[in-house]
């Protein structure tokens, strides 16, 4: 088959240029890295530095019009993924474009709320990456969603790792170039790529898609690890230029060894005949899926009728179940918490005397455990519901409640603990973002996933806001009042504040385990019962 081929109507060509896309997309992640020069040159004081902080999580988590967008374009047109991307590349640019421009003295001084202003819309790009390339990987992929999800989550998650190493390697660790390439990298990558972003109605696979996921998993835990070493290398050593050269060559030729499986995986896929049509075996699943839904438990009727309506449910009747606000409770506890954790990350390392090479090795590897996390809780939750059956919100359970010792380590402030308290928050924290959006699909279906788990992802910025300047930047001004340069030193800085965190994270656990005690029956006689009669 000749390559125009491949590119046109090939699903696994389609996920490797969203993979792509992603690993340019994550700059959320690496707001500690110029943050400080943000606080510098605007003369702002913590707790306005945090504001700015939330409007940036407030834009990158308010994805309801993309999800609209894509939800309304994806039925109707072949173009759907591409219009999200190019509206995403166009606010990408001039969002940051504008921040660089202020930063840098292009533009006079600008006041806070402009400041806000540049930083939402920089930000809300994300939220149409994101939708974008998840979703139409999820319509691509429906019998695996935790493990497309992850692998899609998690170079989100890895892409701050990928920026910072550009950063390092071509301009020198300075803040300033920093955010005029995150004006110019992600949309032009996006730009290049969209094209090939496209849903693909074909059969499923079975056992040989489940086969080349399994590669594409284990090549994303192979970049996050050699990520992870050249971060831990930079940590201990002083790399030359050209070695961070060779380093970032090598980690360019493993992005592109994904190609080469995309295209391994359509011959092979090719090459066995399609005996069913889609429409047959569509509508050959909603017969199942309407049989199954018969066995629900007779209990708990309003839970029942949620889940039986599947994919009926639209936006409108999604918010109006109690399994919604169940899941949007947890996200804001988890999402909220972990996402004011890695935004305060070098102002926590400030407090507790580690060095700013430190800290900045600190925002790296959290995306490499912010990675872990997305990837995993897909994989193993995909993995245990297909072979115990267990339902997926049980997963949130366990990671947001590791998620609350995570925050107590940080909060005593031992030597090292905020090496090993970013691990647990960082894992967990990636792991709600996996979850959350095949969670989303499977209890109230893919048709309007869009829409429905965008608006749930707006639990993150108000579980932000919350953290960030009610409780971390409140009590840190607080404590740094009188002091020179308004800056806290030591332990007492941070530690109530973590604690008020780790209660947060364990109040969402308890929501997830009321929504995992809700629908578990449905996972086991309805999503099990599915996935098991299409394989």
């Amino acid at each position: 088959m000749d390559l125009n081929f491949y590119l046109k109507y090939s699903k696994w060509v389609s996920t490797v240029a969203s993979i792509w896309i992603q690993c340019t997309s994550g700059s959320l992640y690496t707001f500690s890295i110029y943050s400080q020069t943000l606080k510098s040159t605007q003369h702002y004081d913590q707790s306005t530095l945090d504001i700015v902080s939330v409007s940036k999580d407030i834009g990158a988590n308010i994805g309801v019009l993309s999800g609209l967008i894509y939800d309304f374009l994806a039925t109707r047109t072949r173009t759907g993924p591409w219009v999200v991307h190019l509206f995403g590349s166009a606010q990408c640019f001039l969002g940051y474009f504008l921040m660089w421009a202020a930063v840098s003295g292009v533009l006079p001084p600008v006041p806070v709320p402009v400041m806000c202003l540049f930083m939402f819309v920089a930000a809300h790009a994300q939220s149409y990456f994101n939708t974008s390339n998840v979703v139409t990987g999820v319509r691509n992929f429906p019998n695996y969603g935790g493990t497309i999800v992850g692998i899609l989550k998690g170079f989100l998650g890895l892409s701050g790792a990928i920026l910072i190493q550009v950063y390092r390697t071509v301009f020198n660790n300075n803040p300033m170039s920093y955010l005029l390439m995150l004006s110019l990298l992600p949309p032009i990558n996006t730009l290049i790529l969209m094209w090939f972003v496209r849903i693909h109605n074909t059969r499923r696979e079975g056992e040989s898609e489940k086969k080349y996921l399994n590669i594409f998993s284990l090549m994303a835990l192979v970049i996050a690890a050699y990520l992870m070493i050249v971060i831990i290398l930079e940590n201990i050593l002083t790399l030359q230029l050209s070695i961070r050269i060779f380093t970032f060559i090598v980690l360019m030729v493993l992005l592109a060894s994904l190609l080469c499986i995309a295209f391994k995986a359509h011959e092979k896929n090719s090459s066995n005949s399609a005996s069913k049509s889609f429409l047959a075996e569509g509508s050959n699943l909603i017969a199942r899926e309407d049989s199954s839904n018969n066995l629900l438990p007779a209990d708990d009727t309003n839970s029942q009728r949620t889940l039986q309506q599947g994919g009926n449910l639209n936006l409108f009747q999604a918010v109006k179940t109690l399994n919604f606000w169940i899941l949007f409770v947890s996200m804001a506890c988890g999402m909220g918490s972990g996402l004011a954790t890695v935004n305060n990350m070098s102002q926590i390392g400030e407090s507790l005397g580690y060095s700013t090479l430190e800290t900045g090795s600190l925002v790296a590897l959290w995306s490499i455990w912010n990675f872990l996390g997305r990837f995993g809780a897909g994989y193993v939750s995909d993995y245990f519901l297909h072979t115990r059956g267990w339902a997926r919100p049980f997963f949130m359970v366990i990671t947001l409640m590791t998620m609350s010792i995570g925050h107590v380590v940080i909060a005593y402030g031992l030597p090292g603990a905020l090496y090993v308290g970013s691990i647990l928050v960082g894992i967990c924290y990636g792991s709600q973002w996996s979850l959350m959006p095949t969670i989303t699909s499977e209890i109230f279906g893919v048709g309007h996933m869009g829409s429905i788990f965008n608006t749930i992802t707006i639990a993150s910025p108000v579980g932000s806001y919350i953290f960030s300047v009610r409780v971390l930047g409140y009590i840190y001004d607080k404590e740094a009042s009188g002091t020179e340069g308004n800056k806290c030193a030591g332990t007492h800085c941070f530690k109530f504040s973590f604690l008020i965190m780790a209660s947060a994270a364990i109040l969402g656990s308890l929501t997830a385990l009321c929504l995992f005690l809700r629908t578990r029956h449905f996972y086991g006689q309805v999503v099990l019962r599915r996935i098991q009669n299409v394989m």
